[in-house]
């Protein structure tokens, strides 16, 4: 039988010493020798199950957006969101959840690009029912309380229906705009006594 114990000093001694060469390299390498991250589009932070919370001047919620993923790129100041979830909250209106696959945050999370079956819902109140919309892409403005996109739509709210093609939303007043090609079919609910 074999003594492997004798044999694994040398290759223990040689791994060391490879190890101690790379980090002698690594640190007499000047700054200006190494590459530089920020001109190669590779993530510097990842954060995982996150939650944002933004308030306004009078320090209510002003909307919440979380996902399960992100990732942030040094190059562009951008973020990588997977399954992201936005709610967006007014005193005087039931709160407006956007959904999708992807999003994209741009700088200072100005700009929020969803994508990947966007999915847009007003919460039903006592008078009527849950409205909800949905289109490919969507260019959010979640400090203005905005949104645009100029994908097809299609919004439902009960048995109503409309689509149309691009689409103007503003939160703060309550409005979906559809752009052109609008057709669609409204059914009165019942008045219960």
């Amino acid at each position: 039988m074999k003594n492997w114990s004798g044999q694994l000093f040398p290759i223990a001694l040689l791994g060391i010493i490879a190890a101690l060469t790379f980090w002698l390299q690594s640190a007499l390498t000047p700054e200006e020798a190494r590459p530089d991250r920020t001109l190669a589009h590779e993530p510097d932070a990842i954060a995982e199950n996150f939650e944002i919370r933004r308030l306004d001047e009078q320090g209510q919620l002003k909307y919440r957006l979380n996902a399960p993923h992100l990732q942030h790129f040094p190059d562009d100041d951008s973020s990588e969101i997977r399954s992201p979830r936005l709610i967006s909250y007014r005193q005087d209106a039931p709160p407006v959840t956007l959904t999708a696959g992807q999003a994209i945050i741009t700088t200072q999370g100005e700009n929020l690009v969803l994508t990947d079956k966007v999915e847009i819902t007003r919460a039903a109140t006592g008078r009527a029912p849950a409205l909800v919309a949905r289109t490919a892409t969507l260019n959010v403005l979640p400090n203005a309380g905005t949104a645009q996109t100029d994908q097809p739509v299609e919004i439902s709210q009960g048995a109503s229906w409309v689509t149309g093609v691009g689409a103007r939303i503003d939160n703060n007043a309550s409005t979906f705009e559809l752009l052109s090609q609008v057709r669609g079919q409204y059914v009165a609910s019942r008045v219960k006594p």
